[in-house]
């Protein structure tokens, strides 16, 4: 995408949905590595339903559940697909399946955006391993974390999250 001097990216959006936490914690900390880059940001969850119109450019997250992205977060990107259309998107999954370097695991975190990509293309996908806690999940989340012997653990890279702040729209900012 060619935004030319007159329509840098200055004013950005990340939006996303959560159900124990850990989403929102990317989030901010991606809001918070974007602001020290010099944007001005703000971080919202997709429930408040922010306005892609006041944006230069927006990051959506979700985190998996059963395969996919939160229904609200698509819903959000159906709602607006003509106006992220126009700006440079960018995309980060939180998930704890799936971190691997196999085949198998690319192949499934690429899947998890299939839903977003019926919508729209982001520019930049990035995929992160979350935190798991049960004690803050819903009762049905709760019970099917236990059915698949899901344990209480951290695998978040604050590492990985920052280098993606660091890059995003980086081309875009060039251009």
């Amino acid at each position: 995408m060619n935004l030319g001097k007159e329509n840098a990216v200055n004013n950005i959006l990340v939006t996303y949905s959560t159900r124990a936490g850990s989403t929102a914690e990317i989030a901010a900390a991606i809001g918070q590595t974007l602001a020290q880059r010099g944007y001005t940001v703000d971080v919202l969850p997709v429930k408040k339903q922010p306005n892609p119109s006041d944006y230069d450019a927006v990051i959506l997250g979700s985190p998996i559940r059963m395969g996919s992205w939160l229904p609200e977060v698509i819903g959000f990107v159906k709602e607006n697909r003509a106006l992220l259309e126009q700006i440079p998107v960018a995309a980060f999954t939180v998930h704890m399946l799936n971190g691997g370097d196999d085949e198998q695991s690319r192949a499934n975190r690429q899947a998890y955006l299939n839903a977003v990509r019926e919508w729209i293309t982001p520019a930049e996908e990035a995929f992160f391993l979350g935190k798991m806690e049960l004690a803050k999940l819903s009762f049905l989340d709760r019970f099917i974390s236990n059915a698949m012997k899901a344990k209480d653990e951290n695998l978040r890279d604050w590492n990985a999250v920052h280098a993606f702040a660091e890059s995003v729209f980086a081309r875009v900012e060039t251009q």
